[in-house]
């Protein structure tokens, strides 16, 4: 068994070695540059498996449900940096040491995708584990942060996706960085169709847990058994999810535009500011979120003078979810209505929308997947300009050596071209005169971006030197 177990992951560093070649034989020549300057930031890269220290057994498998099954075509992509204080004597040894106790509770995720006879992904629990990636940096972590270059993190957490060939692809791939300095990054790259972003995050943090010798109060994973056929009908699609052509076994979303990455920082200054001129002296103000969303809502549709974004899409975390993996987020419509001009509304109008007139979809987006027996693809951000609330997954929970991380970063692979916005807790009390605040991740078409940071500036959400 372990020679099998040992071979099977030689295949699978094999295939990744060779999809990895052949993706870089397609990058144009122009890019030469780009890659030389990633090759310089990060080498000595080494990739091994880790899974659970106990055997799952052979006939073990797991069966997403109709809402993991509309996320598949999704990726979560997030990198926690510490500090040398927090890395101590931490070694690779001591961080495999630590996942061998703590993949025992979270088996499912160490397990590869099938397809049943009829088409419908599963994944059997066969314990071949998650991708773990180690490298080098030649920067260290104050001068990393100080780039700004946000385009660079993707050296720090896996772009992977599963397919084309399935029972080569992980799930869950985690890199570890050592920055020059002693600090570490460390990236998880997150398959959203085995949860969503509270999930990823309550995942983390348990390792963190096992590394801090705190023990796992939590039963391990319970495998999904093949949830009852849909009925069948005409029933109309959800609207924050859009039906796509068939991806076959690679499972990643086409998109028509060239999506561009941006982020930048709110401090609390800014954000004061912003409530101010929403509310004036109002006490009735909306949360942040929603007052930062309607900002960007409508300097998105300012962009947009042909086709404003009357429809939008929330997503945000379900404080009642049961399973310790899983897709329970809250996936909300709010329409404004066609005779709406966006840019003409107030900015109160539009906080309150998105805090009051949401309409969840989940059971909808269930329906449509499970009335095909979850063969039909479909994706959910970037159907709508989609706006992601994170502020409530608990993000600077994990701990290592007692130290929470100095920055968490975050994003979405695999956004559809209408793009997303994602609003998260900014850096904890590391940015002088505006820290914490709030961080946003905005995945939008390239030749939007432009004109979209001009907007903010001009309303004074995104800072000059940004």
């Amino acid at each position: 068994m372990t020679h099998f177990i040992t071979l099977f992951m030689l295949m699978e560093t094999l295939t990744l070695q060779h999809q990895q070649q052949e993706k870089e034989a397609k990058i144009p020549l122009s890019k030469e540059s780009a890659m030389v300057l990633e090759e310089s930031l990060v080498h000595d890269v080494r990739l091994s498996s880790v899974g659970p220290g106990r055997a799952t057994g052979s006939d073990v498998f797991h069966n997403p449900g109709g809402l993991d099954l509309a996320m598949k075509l999704h990726y979560l992509r997030v990198v926690y940096f510490f500090d040398s204080e927090a890395t101590g004597d931490l070694t690779i040894m001591k961080i495999k040491d630590a996942m061998f106790t703590w993949f025992n509770h979270y088996f499912i995720t160490c397990g590869r995708f099938r397809r049943s006879d009829s088409g419908r992904p599963f994944i059997k629990c066969n314990d071949c584990g998650a991708r773990f990636i180690e490298g080098n940096c030649t920067k260290t972590l104050q001068d990393w942060l100080a780039i700004k270059d946000f385009s660079l993190f993707k050296l720090l957490a896996s772009q992977q996706v599963i397919g084309p060939e399935l029972s080569f692809s992980p799930s869950v791939l985690l890199q570890v960085i050592r920055f020059k300095c002693g600090g570490i990054s460390l990236g998880l790259s997150w398959a959203h169709i085995l949860g969503d972003p509270l999930s990823a995050s309550e995942f983390i943090n348990s390792w963190g847990r096992v590394m801090s010798n705190l023990g796992l109060k939590m039963i391990p994973n319970i495998p999904r058994s093949v949830p009852a056929p849909g009925k069948p009908g005409l029933q109309k699609d959800p609207i924050s999810a859009k039906r796509i052509d068939p991806v076959g076994d690679h499972w990643i979303p086409a998109n028509n535009k060239k999506m561009d990455t941006f982020s930048f920082h709110i401090t609390n200054p800014q954000l004061n500011y912003l409530q101010a001129q929403i509310w004036g002296p109002s006490l009735h103000q909306t949360p942040g979120f929603e007052s930062v969303c309607a900002m960007i809502w409508r300097c998105v549709a300012r962009v947009r003078t042909k086709s404003e974004p009357k429809t939008v899409t929330v997503c945000r975390s379900d404080p009642y979810r049961k399973d310790i993996i899983g897709n329970n987020q809250v996936i909300s419509k709010i329409e404004a209505g066609s005779e709406c001009c966006i840019v003409e509304t107030e900015l109160s109008v539009l906080a309150r929308m998105l805090e009051d007139l949401g309409v969840d979809e989940r059971k909808e987006i269930e329906e449509a997947i499970e009335r095909e027996e979850g063969v039909s693809d479909l994706f959910v951000y970037g159907a709508n300009l989609t706006f992601v609330d994170l502020e409530k997954i608990n993000l600077y929970d994990l701990q290592l050596n007692g130290q929470t991380p100095r920055f968490v970063y975050y994003s979405i692979q695999g956004v559809g071209d209408e793009g997303a916005i994602l609003v998260y807790p900014g850096p904890q009390g590391s940015i002088k005169n505006g820290a914490d605040g709030k961080f946003v991740t905005m995945i939008l078409p390239e030749d939007e971006m432009g004109k979209l940071k001009s907007e903010l500036k001009m309303n004074g959400l995104l800072l000059e030197d940004n």
